[in-house]
């Protein structure tokens, strides 16, 4: 009897004991987890500001001599071929000289062609005379007049030929000025932007001074966009890696780029990171179709791709390449260095200390989320798998 009651009391005791332990132990923690995968890992850079969307080719045209505007035969948004007209500045003047200066080649050409058949006469007559003196027909004096005749003769016909020459140049001279009164399109494209109207005067810039240009032409068929790029970044940039390209004004679409030129200096501007521009051009240049020049967007260059890695999301890490593992036998969380490959601000491939299937937690943000807490799983919300 008193052997039971003694069990009795041990029993009370241990349930009692068993009681405190639960009521007083800590409360388990709510915490996101993820379950590691396999998955494709890219490691990417992107630019540090705004990038945006320009044109191939762009030119900012004025004339290259002031004057007043008397055509302005394009508006706005015109679509214009190459070579033409786009602005035409007063030149009634050239024309004029112009005009003249033709007027003078026709007379050159005329007093080239008579001294020119006055000259061979004068030969003509000068061999006549040759034979007739050998043959005792002329004196010695007279055969020799008529050759200074011919020489004189065929050197007024070189010097009139010659002023034709210059007569041609003058046109030529002419021709250059007057086409410096009207401004054509270099290549075709758009007009963006027009400096000017009838009747006003227009000045080209003068050296060291920017002035507004008279037509702004934009080439739209051929689009990339600007991106400035850290100079941490640059080394692992080359031409022809693949990007993606995402425009704020077409949000949720992405364009597949590809980079096209590295800027061979880096910008030192005062309060700035340095970045150097790195040029992202269109895979298709048809799907760019509805974009405009200075649109504001983004570039992802993809330096390296690794699939079907053990991968987790990369806000997952802490410090020092760690994670916390739940331990499926009681929920308790364990601290586990990793190594880690490549990387993106999404997922991180990890080589060596974790498995496809284990359980991290990703909301590390959580008061009480700490190696040796036990855990509550809440759903996770990380992007999906790729």
């Amino acid at each position: 009897m008193r052997l039971r009651s003694v069990f009795i009391l041990a029993a009370v005791i241990a349930l009692a004991a068993a009681a405190l332990w639960y009521g007083t132990r800590p409360k388990p923690v709510a915490a996101v987890l993820w379950t590691v995968e396999k998955g494709r890992v890219e490691a990417t850079v992107a630019n540090t500001r705004a990038a945006s969307v320009s044109a191939c080719r762009r030119a900012k045209l004025s004339p290259s001599q002031g004057g007043r505007i008397v055509a302005l035969p394009v508006r706005e948004g015109q679509r214009v071929a190459a070579g033409q007209v786009l602005l035409e500045i007063w030149n009634e003047d050239l024309g004029a000289q112009l005009a003249l200066a033709r007027a003078q080649v026709e007379s050159s050409r005329s007093r080239a062609e008579q001294s020119c058949r006055l000259a061979e006469v004068a030969e003509h007559e000068a061999a006549r005379a040759q034979s007739l003196h050998l043959r005792g027909f002329v004196s010695l004096e007279r055969a020799e007049r008529s050759a200074s005749e011919a020489k004189a003769s065929r050197a007024g016909c070189e010097a009139a030929r010659a002023e034709g020459e210059q007569a041609q140049a003058r046109v030529r001279v002419a021709q250059a000025e007057l086409s410096r009164s009207v401004l054509k399109a270099p290549f075709a494209g758009v007009v963006a932007k027009i400096n000017g109207e009838l009747g006003e005067q227009t000045t080209p810039s003068p050296p060291g001074i920017p002035t507004p240009p008279a037509i702004d032409l934009i080439d739209d068929r051929c689009l990339y966009v600007s991106a400035p790029i850290d100079e941490i970044d640059l080394p692992a940039i080359r031409i022809g890696m693949q990007a993606r390209i995402s425009v704020d004004s077409f949000p949720g679409r992405r364009f597949a780029g590809r980079v096209r030129r590295i800027a061979p200096y880096v910008l030192d501007v005062e309060k700035q990171a340095r970045t150097a521009e790195v040029e992202v051009e269109f895979v298709e240049p048809k799907e760019a179709g509805a974009l405009l020049v200075g649109y504001s967007a983004d570039a992802e260059i993809v330096l390296g791709v690794h699939e079907g890695v053990v991968r987790v999301p990369s806000a997952a890490l802490l410090e020092g390449k760690r994670v916390l593992v739940v331990r499926e036998s009681d929920s308790v969380l364990e601290e586990r260095a990793v190594e880690t490959g490549l990387a993106n601000w999404e997922f991180t491939e990890v080589t060596r200390g974790l498995s496809a299937g284990s359980r991290i937690v990703v909301s590390l943000d959580r008061a009480g989320v700490k190696a040796g807490a036990r855990i509550e799983p809440e759903a996770a919300a990380m992007p999906a798998a790729k």
